[in-house]
């Protein structure tokens, strides 16, 4: 039996030995592929607006020879400026496929998008990169120069036929009235579909954009509720929205581009205001800084100045406060002096003064003042005085000019304090540059209400 059992064993043995010897045939060797060749239908793009759904380019490339199944090949076919070393190039991904038709609209978008002008021609290379599905084994095929021309398309938006944009809003330095004041509320045309502007904006209010100085055809948004808003987004035509105001008073720059539809507003300068709570405050209610007056500092250096109206009956009295809140208020410690335990600051009657403060001494001032206009049409002699409007807070008068000239503010029939227009750009600086004006019968606007800056209209 023992035998028996042994034979088997030995059997069993030299069969697994044997069929461990059968030499199995040689597995299919798979190489890393050959980077593509690359071809080009033409060497130069040129088409037209309506040629935008039409083929104008067909790139072709050779198999790289992955072994795998075409259908897990991937090629993305990359174009850039010429010496770009595609750094950043536009990118059109191809799955399987050796060849792709390029529509003028893809190539358009890829050239407007690096910031090519319109009907000019660039250089720009062509290459594709293979690679697996997972973008393994990546490889690079020759380099292809093309000359692509990138053609206008129709803007988002319709620019204005009138080649011209202003400003108008509680917003803006000249509040609602429109027509606005000129040049400070003016858009500067920089091309055909883009205009840009830097304006004094209050915080917290709105604004529209028309198209003519004294008409309402409006650009404007659809929804001023949107979060980041007041830094840009759309815009468009005769909209139901205004555009909504950045929160902190200031000067901004406006860009609107008609192009893409969209507009940003950017800080053009740094800017504090300091608020005047007291019981003039009408509409009230009286002691609250948040609605009160206003002094700017342009540069926010400390250096603060405003207009502010006190009308008969009240107290006459008023606090400062760096703040809407009464977290941060100043009073008077005497002597010109300003200090965060101090009393009421008071002036002595009803009238319209000018508060300068001054927070890196803690100094403050306030003098009353009545405004005058004089210049070429009065022969530089007496003042053509102007009337104060309590609703709009602006001072206006009329002036009968028999020739062009030019002319100036000033305060209590006096050159100790007279505004000018420095950079003729529609703000005005105390002691600026006389401003132009035109001969015939002027009736003219002085907006000294906002915080620290400083306008005029003449119609």
């Amino acid at each position: 039996m023992k035998s028996i059992i042994k034979f088997a064993l030995s059997f069993i043995a030299i069969t697994v030995f044997l069929a461990a010897c059968n030499k199995v045939g040689d597995l299919p060797y798979y190489g890393n592929g050959t980077a593509p060749t690359l071809s080009a239908s033409v060497t130069t793009v040129a088409p037209a607006p309506v040629d935008s759904l039409k083929q104008v380019l067909k790139l072709s490339w050779t198999s790289p020879n992955y072994g795998t199944s075409a259908k897990n090949m991937k090629y993305t076919i990359q174009i850039d400026s010429t010496g770009k070393n595609f750094s950043k190039p536009g990118v059109i991904v191809v799955d399987s496929s050796l060849s792709r038709a390029l529509l003028a609209k893809e190539l358009n978008d890829i050239l407007l998008a690096k910031g090519y002008a319109f009907n000019a021609p660039v250089d720009m290379d062509v290459r594709v990169v293979s690679s697996y599905a997972n973008n393994n084994e990546r490889l690079t095929s020759n380099t292809i120069k093309i000359k692509m021309t990138p053609y206008k398309v129709p803007p988002k938006v319709a620019p204005p036929t009138t080649n011209t944009l202003f400003i108008v809003g509680d917003a803006t330095a000249g509040g609602w009235g429109n027509p606005v004041p000129l040049p400070a509320q003016q858009f500067t045309k920089i091309d055909e579909t883009t205009y840009e502007g830097t304006f004094y904006l209050n915080g917290g209010k709105q604004y529209l954009i028309v198209t003519k100085n004294g008409e309402w055809a409006k650009y404007s948004v659809a929804n001023n509720s949107l979060p980041g808003l007041s830094a840009g987004g759309a815009f468009g035509a005769e909209l139901s929205s205004n555009f909504p105001g950045p929160a902190a008073t200031g000067l901004y720059k406006i860009r609107l581009d008609f192009q893409s539809g969209t507009f940003s507003v950017t800080s053009a300068t740094p800017w504090a205001v300091m608020y005047v709570p007291g019981d003039y405050q009408s509409p009230g209610p009286n002691w609250t800084p948040a609605t009160a007056s206003q002094l700017g500092s342009p540069g926010a250096d400390g250096k603060y100045e405003g207009y502010v109206y006190f009308p008969a009956g009240g107290s006459f009295e008023f606090k400062l406060t760096t703040t809407p809140d009464w977290n941060n208020a100043l009073g008077d410690a005497g002597s010109g002096t300003l200090s965060p335990s101090g009393g009421n600051l008071k002036v002595p009657s009803e009238g319209y003064y000018r508060i300068l403060a001054n927070t890196n001494d803690n100094t403050w001032s306030a003098t009353k003042t009545s405004w005058s206009m004089i210049g070429d049409f009065n022969g530089w002699g007496s003042d053509a005085d102007m009337t104060y409007d309590a609703g709009s807070k602006t001072w206006s008068g009329t002036i009968n000019v028999a020739a062009d000239g030019a002319f100036k503010f000033r305060a209590n029939h006096d050159w100790g304090l007279n505004l000018g227009d420095k950079n003729a750009d529609g703000s005005l600086e105390k002691d600026g540059s006389n401003i132009a004006i035109t001969a015939g019968s002027h009736t003219i606007t002085l907006y000294l209400n906002n915080a620290g800056y400083f306008t005029y209209k003449i119609l």
